[in-house]
């Protein structure tokens, strides 16, 4: 497990923000939901999955009928806006640790003593992780979760650099959710301008 004593403010749910600083496959899958919704939609995802499993587990999400994982992911409040395919990549992921690190999430980082490069290489081998999604959880990992191996902040590109505010990884209040907020609005002008 995590450290115990870890405080995220990621949702802004006492709750939901526990269960991310406790549970690492929380913040996995927390994660791989941050997409085509607002972060903090995205990481409290696990929350609505913990209170209906009653509890987060590897094996238990792997091993699931699909259609019934599925319907649970879909009740309201949804886990997300597009509950069907992220129930499929939620349990894609828990099989992938199942069989690849015998359904433990820290193996992703304590396996064999990685640096900063091998535990992006593992991160991107994730389903449902591009490279963009692996380095800001790295970023994460380095700046909030006190998992540092050699080499994280390069490896986590501009995500990793102290003070930025482009990511989940950099979000510890409101303001710092604000200004990441502004971050990404001012980012998505600059590319749609650049498209023109």
């Amino acid at each position: 497990m995590m450290d115990m004593a870890l405080t995220l403010n990621l949702v802004g749910d006492p709750e939901a923000d526990a269960l991310l600083a406790e549970d690492p496959l929380a913040l996995l899958i927390g994660m791989l939901l941050d997409q085509q919704v607002p972060m903090e939609t995205a990481f409290l995802g696990p929350k609505k999955l913990y209170d209906r499993l009653g509890g987060l587990d590897v094996n238990t999400i792997a091993s699931m009928n699909p259609e019934e994982f599925s319907a649970l992911c879909a009740q309201t409040p949804a886990v997300h806006r597009f509950p069907g395919s992220m129930a499929g990549r939620i349990q894609s992921l828990c099989a992938f640790l199942v069989e690849n690190y015998d359904g433990s999430v820290e193996a992703l980082w304590t396996d064999g003593n990685p640096d900063g490069k091998e535990v992006l290489k593992r991160l991107k081998a994730l389903p449902g992780y591009g490279d963009q999604k692996a380095r800001i959880f790295l970023a994460l990992l380095g700046k909030q979760i006190g998992v540092r191996p050699d080499g994280w902040r390069e490896a986590a590109g501009a995500y990793g650099d102290d003070g930025a505010r482009r990511s989940i990884a950099d979000v510890v209040d409101e303001k710092s959710l604000l200004e990441v907020r502004e971050f990404k609005k001012a980012a998505k002008a600059a590319a749609k301008q650049a498209k023109k």
